[in-house]
């Protein structure tokens, strides 16, 4: 059974900083895509950043430049550094799987999500 889990959100003032990770087992994600998606209260959530097995990555316009999005295959795991956070970026982030290779920006693409971490950031 596959299962994603989320670590690193928290509270953290405007322009500071947090690394967000997100822990996969239970089945083979080498050549998955991996992404992350957010949502903020009472918005859809969204899409943020996606990484291919071969590392290719895609962002959304908004966190462009910000945000740095990384997976260690052997550990089945991947990241998000997000940098010069602001307070629209409060959300709760999604760690997303896809079985197929290539990424996409869309939810319905994922196959496997995890619970959400909370991200706050504060003016």
């Amino acid at each position: 059974q596959v299962q994603l889990v989320e670590s690193g959100g928290g509270l953290v003032q405007a322009g500071g900083s947090l690394r967000l990770s997100c822990a996969a087992s239970g089945g083979t994600f080498r050549t998955a895509a991996m992404g992350w998606f957010r949502q903020a209260p009472g918005k859809e959530r969204e899409f943020v950043a996606a990484i291919e097995w071969n590392r290719r990555t895609y962002y959304a316009d908004s966190v462009k430049g910000r945000f740095t999005i990384s997976r260690d295959n052997a550990k089945n795991s991947m990241f998000l550094q997000m940098n010069s956070l602001k307070p629209e970026d409060t959300a709760v982030y999604y760690c997303a799987v896809r079985r197929a290779i290539g990424a996409t920006i869309y939810q319905s693409d994922y196959d496997y999500w995890g619970q959400g971490t909370q991200v706050t950031v504060s003016s």
